[in-house]
């Protein structure tokens, strides 16, 4: 089968490599449809993986397979498999983890201390045409889902993550720093979560148009005073909840941190890319919280679910271009890296669209 391989830093190639075995307990999954995330954008630039170390939890060394947002078919199930039909579309969560360590034991398994992700620490990934995963990470999707709209479940999950860790409610404010596909997929999960009005901060006219579509009040930080514009829409109060999905370092913290009320939460859901300082009395006289917000758990993924087949959630506004999986890296990674953040919100891999062997 073909798959994306990262072979070391701005070095991926589309190998033939042999299809993965089902064993007990796994599900093997022909691949229809993959997201490009912008951890995949670091992963190619700075291959922070040694190709040679296998993940404790794997065993298996790189060169491993690029993709962790993903959906597909059921083409076989391992021995102990119960409830997951062959020829079912799934989703799968990528992230896997111990369960024996203090932090899984808390039920906080995100924090493992062995965490890692399919598409990232070996074990398979979703830029390949077919994938094996445990079963218990594997969700039969409803009917109406698509596997577009199933590649989607896992971005969507990083951010109900971070909008519960909020805490914010129904008829509050929030903001939003950066309206790339986590951000924008803030704003719809604040939404489904009830606040009555979201902000975003996005420098990207067509990323801004989107966000406006979608409900949001914008501003071009470049352009207009964003404390002032916070100040204005929130009778001068700030608001409940600020998410810095931008990371660039000082500035977007700040922002982040400004806009908020006394007593309001500021969640960091980006990776950031540069040092910040502050003022911890800052905090001790405002009794503002800055908290971290890492991957999901498995009823974020679950409630994303929900939330699709329901209606409640529609995330196709967000995919703006669909390509094929040999072009994962010229049109999608190379892409982003130069104009596409301009004009892409996310990029869909999509298999079952084109084929293996479309032109």
């Amino acid at each position: 089968m073909q798959a994306w391989r990262l072979h070391g830093a701005a070095d991926a190639r589309l190998d033939e490599i042999p299809e993965p075995d089902v064993t007990a307990g796994k599900v093997k999954i022909r691949v229809a449809c993959s997201g490009i995330c912008g951890s995949d954008l670091s992963l190619y630039e700075t291959a922070p993986v040694p190709v040679d170390w296998p993940h404790p939890l794997v065993g298996q060394p790189g060169p491993h397979v690029l993709g962790h947002e993903f959906a597909g078919y059921v083409t076989e199930v391992g021995d102990g498999v119960d409830g997951i039909p062959v020829g079912a579309l799934v989703a799968v969560q990528p992230s896997f983890e111990d369960g024996t360590c203090a932090t899984c034991l808390r039920g906080e398994p995100n924090l493992c201390e062995q965490f890692g992700f399919l598409g990232v620490n070996g074990g398979g990934g979703g830029f390949a045409e077919y994938v094996v995963a445990a079963a218990d990470k594997v969700f039969v999707l409803p009917d109406g889902f698509t596997p577009e709209t199933g590649a989607l479940v896992e971005p969507l999950s990083v951010a109900l993550h971070a909008v519960r860790l909020s805490g914010i409610g129904a008829g509050q404010t929030a903001l939003v720093v950066g309206g790339g596909p986590i951000g924008l997929g803030l704003l719809l999960c604040l939404k489904v979560q009830g606040a009555q009005r979201v902000i975003v901060s996005e420098m990207s006219t067509a990323r801004r148009e989107l966000a406006a579509a979608l409900g949001a009040d914008v501003v071009d930080p470049r352009e207009t005073d964003l404390g002032g514009f916070v100040h204005e829409l929130t009778k001068g109060e700030g608001v409940d909840a600020s998410f810095d999905a931008a990371g660039a370092g000082q500035a977007t913290f700040d922002t982040a941190v400004n806009a908020l009320r006394k007593g309001g939460t500021t969640v960091v859901v980006a990776m950031y890319h540069a040092d910040v300082t502050f003022n911890p009395s800052l905090f001790m006289i405002t009794e503002k919280r800055v908290t971290g917000s890492f991957a999901y758990s498995r009823d974020d993924f679950r409630t994303v679910i929900d939330m699709i087949a329901d209606g409640r959630l529609d995330p196709v506004p967000l995919v703006t271009s669909r390509i094929r999986l040999a072009d994962a890296l010229e049109k999608g990674i190379h892409a982003l890296q130069s104009t596409g953040r301009d004009t892409e919100v996310k990029i869909l891999v999509n298999q079952e669209q084109f084929g293996r062997d479309a032109t």
